[in-house]
């Protein structure tokens, strides 16, 4: 169990992402029963909603180990399964409980999430094998970033299918901006996450600040904060919550705004922005779903 322990340590870190899509998922139950003006969701769905979108993260972390094994052979030996801590079919075969649980966790629930479900499923495996064109993506690094954050809005929406399903059968109205945002919020996680210091860059390590240059990479990284910021305040509208979220979001730009300063003109660690992400997607959810249905409930 200690190598297991050390296995998500480092690649699926539950401390760190347990929070985030804890926010996430119960953003997506809570928007849907805000946009139809609905009760109070039961526990079951938000139950559901986590533990599947977790596992989902979790299938993900694992189709990228198996999808990126030679690279991690050739150029980053230190991570778990290149060093031998943990064995491709040790993962293939939690990828396969994994699923086990969400179905039956959907059957449970409603069985006809499972035609949900299938079509983020679908998606992942897509996923797995880089659409059969992996030299084409890879050479296309935008087409490869869009193509990849496509999952994001699959899983939102297995997410507000949780609240809705069950209760009305059929998918409110106004879900497309709230979709956009978990779609561009995926972008600003992943562009993040791979921005560094050229003292920080790794031989091997593709990065979008090795890419495009520190500066144009965290310029790209804020259009991406002001693309989510003005479909949450669509989606925000919907539900009658467009000031608070103008103004938490606000701030946390404004927080942005002085990490971005820090790493394009005082070397300020690439972690930092990283960390600003995790801040911002939180306040993101939270605005979104908990906040709101907390005060009308």
């Amino acid at each position: 169990m200690n190598r297991w322990w050390i296995y998500q340590k480092e690649r699926f870190p539950l401390l760190a992402h347990g929070p985030l899509i804890a926010a996430f998922s119960a953003c997506a139950v809570s928007f849907s029963s805000l946009i139809r003006h609905a009760p109070l969701p039961g526990w079951e769905m938000y139950l559901t909603a986590f533990v599947v979108c977790l596992l989902m993260f979790l299938q993900l972390r694992i189709a990228d180990e198996f999808k990126d094994f030679e690279d991690d052979s050739r150029w980053r030996p230190y991570r778990p399964v290149p060093r031998g801590l943990v064995k491709l079919s040790e993962l293939r075969i939690l990828f396969i409980i994994a699923a086990a649980i969400q179905l039956g966790l959907v059957l449970w629930l409603d069985p006809r999430l499972v035609w949900v479900l299938g079509i983020a499923w679908t998606y992942l495996a897509l996923m797995s094998v880089e659409f059969f064109c992996r030299e084409w993506l890879k050479a296309r690094p935008i087409v490869y970033l869009v193509s990849h954050m496509g999952i994001m809005p699959l899983v939102d929406f297995f997410g507000t299918a949780c609240e809705w399903l069950p209760r009305a059968g059929t998918a409110p109205q106004g879900l497309g901006w709230f979709l956009a945002a978990s779609f561009f919020n995926g972008v600003v996680i992943e562009l993040g996450r791979k921005l560094r210091q050229p003292a920080d860059e790794e031989e091997g390590v593709e990065t979008y600040s090795a890419l495009w240059g520190m500066r144009r990479g965290v310029t790209v990284w804020l259009f991406t904060l002001l693309a989510t910021l003005a479909c949450a305040l669509m989606a925000a509208r919907s539900i009658e919550f467009i000031t608070p979220v103008a103004i938490g979001l606000g701030a946390v730009l404004l927080i942005a705004l002085a990490a971005i300063f820090g790493y394009a003109h005082r070397g300020m660690s690439g972690k930092k922005i990283e960390a600003v992400s995790a801040l911002w997607t939180l306040a993101l959810y939270l605005l979104l779903g908990l906040v709101p249905i907390w005060l009308k409930h």
